[in-house]
């Protein structure tokens, strides 16, 4: 993996601040010594080469925003968790310029942890640890002359009523709110998260017991096509996600 180690100096001249496919499966040979990552077979991203260049869905940005994302401007966002590599790369388009990659977008990110918490918030309702004084699992970064942000975290778990999931706010560069949308992951019988929450030696220990599919879960229900993340890599090494976001800027 390894981008923990980036810097994020690029970061510094930020003035302002954010559907079912369980067929697509994942095929991993975890002694395999190929160090290139696979990806998960029949998944489907909003990408330009599908032809499509329409803006990504928006859904609910709760019930765990981030509270202060221009204070959070960085690579690595594990803080203390621990779980499963996860590398992210998130291409940012725009849909009023032929889909080409949008440069200088304010992106925001943040997810729950292997155990389904949520920093920043708990203590009562769905998130019963309180975790108000940390920021583990958010973060922010300006997307690159390639309308790219990349960032550094672990796999995230999942909690009751929701699949596996990350949030994504974009602003433009003058902080005016461009999109709110969460990307989804690949579903199936050996997809990455089935193998994942089934690695018990990371810290994994819910399983798929009571899981939320796509099509039951209260945001993805209407499909998740457009919101769908290519996702490879193995237990052992690591994985890396990508997904193009269009937007209108």
């Amino acid at each position: 993996m390894g981008l923990a180690g980036l810097s994020v100096t690029s970061l510094s001249l930020l003035t302002s601040c954010s559907k079912d496919n369980e067929d697509s499966l994942y095929i991993d040979d975890e002694s395999s010594t190929d160090t290139t990552s696979e990806s998960d077979t029949g998944s489907t991203t909003n990408d330009t080469t599908s032809g499509d260049c329409e803006v990504t869905p928006s859904e609910t940005e709760g019930p765990f925003p981030t509270h202060d994302p221009e204070d959070l401007e960085r690579v690595d966002i594990v803080g203390d968790r621990t779980g499963i590599d996860l590398d992210m790369n998130i291409t940012i388009r725009n849909v009023n310029d032929s889909c080409n990659a949008l440069e200088g977008a304010l992106v925001d990110v943040w997810h729950c942890d292997k155990d389904g918490n949520y920093s920043e918030y708990g203590g009562s309702g769905m998130q019963s640890t309180n975790y108000t004084n940390t920021s583990f699992l958010r973060g922010r970064q300006i997307s690159n002359s390639s309308g790219t942000v990349e960032f550094a975290t672990i796999f995230p778990g999942w909690y009751n009523g929701r699949s596996t999931h990350i949030h994504v706010h974009i602003y433009d560069a003058d902080g005016n709110s461009l999109l709110v949308t969460q990307i989804a992951f690949p579903e199936g019988e050996n997809s990455a998260v089935v193998r994942v929450n089934a690695a018990t030696e990371y810290g994994y220990t819910k399983g798929m017991s009571g899981y939320t599919y796509h099509s039951q879960d209260n945001v993805f229900s209407d499909g998740v096509d457009e919101e769908l993340a290519n996702v490879g890599g193995s237990i052992s090494e690591g994985f890396t996600l990508t997904h193009d976001i269009y937007v209108r800027a």
